[in-house]
């Protein structure tokens, strides 16, 4: 049993070549079979000598063919395997004559589909609404989407953080929520304060689990790659180089929405979603979502994307489910 050690590699590099969810990692694995772990910045070949070094062989390969094109593919990675040249990709940020509104300098993208897969298969947009709404997130530094459950404003926004982490537009992710109670008290849940969190939070950590293996995303969370936070843990802060995206932000307060809003740094993108016909504040009690839409709607630069019921992508009850409830309310 042979070991080798490919030390220096970075979280991003790491990402670029194991591909979503491993993907890439289990055909490698496959290919040679040795065993492949990542660790503290370094990948671990382990297995039968000369397959240890041959698989050394190729991952140095692809990780300086990942520093020079990003993500990589399966084809990708049977080619380098094969000894066979793999064709230069074109450059990540072309330049443009359209100029970004915001004049941060990242060049709009086709909106057809995000560079991520999920299952195998490249995450697009299924609807004109979704599809805008990716192009605005693409488009602007701040965004707002506002639509029903079911239409796709978390997991379109995490799937494209993910592919501007993948592809280095930004150094990390930042995923929040308030933490406020829908008719139940966090105090009757168990456990300690990370435990009474983990449910408000776990819908933004289901959506990243389709997207990243397991084991990676703990690993980018460990490394602070990847946070998955409560609004109240971002007073305070400010965030360069970043992906941060405001989930359930109807829930806001008017002050918890300034505070989030500040946050923003540097060559940093932020996307703010909610749904305000689901309110869960106290009565009485102002959304920061709907008033940020007031106050900012003059503003050019700042995205606003409303989905509707025909962006529902959900189960097809669930489209059922909010007409019923609509028109009960304007019977009432």
């Amino acid at each position: 049993m042979t070991e080798a050690t490919l030390p220096g590699t970075h979280p991003d590099e790491i990402l670029n070549i194991f591909g979503p969810r491993d993907q890439n990692l289990k055909v490698l694995r496959r290919m040679f079979d040795v065993a492949i772990t990542h660790r503290d910045g370094r990948i671990r070949i382990t297995g039968d000598s000369d397959r240890v070094k041959q698989a050394t062989r190729v991952l140095e390969q692809l990780r300086g063919l990942a520093r020079r094109r990003g993500l990589l593919s399966i084809e990708d990675i049977e080619a380098v395997a094969a000894g066979e040249t793999v064709p230069p990709a074109l450059p990540s940020r072309l330049p443009t004559e359209e100029s970004n509104t915001s004049g941060q300098g990242r060049p709009p993208q086709p909106a057809g589909s995000v560079d991520v897969k999920q299952a195998g298969r490249k995450i697009k947009p299924r609807t004109k609404g979704q599809a805008a709404y990716v192009s605005a997130i693409r488009k602007y530094d701040l965004t707002f989407c506002i639509g029903p459950a079911g239409t796709g404003k978390t997991y379109l926004a995490v799937a494209t953080a993910v592919e501007a982490l993948k592809s280095q537009q930004v150094r990390k992710i930042v995923l929040v929520r308030p933490a406020v109670e829908a008719g139940e008290s966090l105090g009757f849940l168990p456990g300690d304060l990370r435990a009474k969190l983990n449910p408000y939070l776990r819908p933004l950590l289901d959506a990243l689990s389709d997207m990243i293996d397991y084991d990676q995303t703990r690993n980018l969370m460990e490394l602070d790659v990847i946070e998955v936070i409560p609004l109240a843990y971002m007073r305070g802060r400010t965030l360069n180089d970043a992906f941060i995206i405001l989930d359930e932000a109807q829930n806001t307060t008017v002050a918890q929405m300034k505070m989030f809003l500040t946050r923003l740094g540097e060559r940093s993108h932020m996307v703010v979603s909610g749904d305000i016909t689901q309110l869960d504040l106290p009565r009485g009690t102002t959304s920061g979502l709907s008033d940020a839409l007031k106050r900012l709607s003059s503003i050019d630069s700042i995205g606003t994307v409303y989905l509707g019921k025909t962006d529902i992508v959900r189960h097809a009850l669930v489209q059922k489910i909010v007409t019923a409830y609509e028109d009960n309310q304007n019977e009432t």
